[in-house]
């Protein structure tokens, strides 16, 4: 990674080859680092410095409120606090799986945090018994910006985050 965050020629480089050369070092990054919160916000950033995408970020499940409080995050002011079951980050915690929008505006009770983002993936975070601790959420401000690679690879960057409960 260069100094800016960014992977060595990243501008030639494919998605899939961008999260093959950034998922290492993620797990160098979080290896060693205890805290939940520094390896979310780290994780974050380096996702939002190697994609660009309009918004990275955290939500973190509260279960007694069913709630999804603001976590670590990169990008404009977000919303801060989510009910379980609403918009796509509270779907994905309610049905426990990936969710990929093509386009937010076509998604039922869609929250618009800001209106510059057109499409999302939110993956669910897991314990180790299998309880959604959080959700990674990611926009971007181009329709259909999101399919099976960044599941497949954004799914193996939270199993780090489940290897640390």
């Amino acid at each position: 990674m260069s100094r800016g965050g960014r992977l060595e020629g990243s501008l030639n480089m494919t998605k899939n080859e961008k999260y093959s050369q950034l998922l290492p070092q993620i797990k160098s990054v979080v290896a060693d680092e205890p805290d939940m919160i520094a390896c979310m916000a780290n994780i974050a950033s380096m996702l939002h410095e190697t994609f660009h995408f309009w918004w990275t970020g955290f939500y973190r499940a509260v279960i007694q409120s069913e709630e999804l409080v603001l976590g670590p995050f990169q990008g404009p002011m977000a919303c801060t606090r989510i009910r379980k079951g609403r918009g796509v980050c509270g779907t994905a915690w309610e049905q426990n799986r990936t969710v990929i929008v093509e386009d937010v505006e076509l998604f039922p009770g869609h929250i618009a945090c800001s209106s510059a983002s057109r499409s999302e993936i939110v993956v669910p975070v897991h314990d180790h018994a299998g309880i959604v601790i959080a959700v990674l959420d990611i926009d971007s401000e181009h329709i259909a910006h999101f399919d099976v690679t960044d599941q497949v690879w954004l799914e193996q960057i939270t199993q780090l985050l489940t290897d640390k409960t």
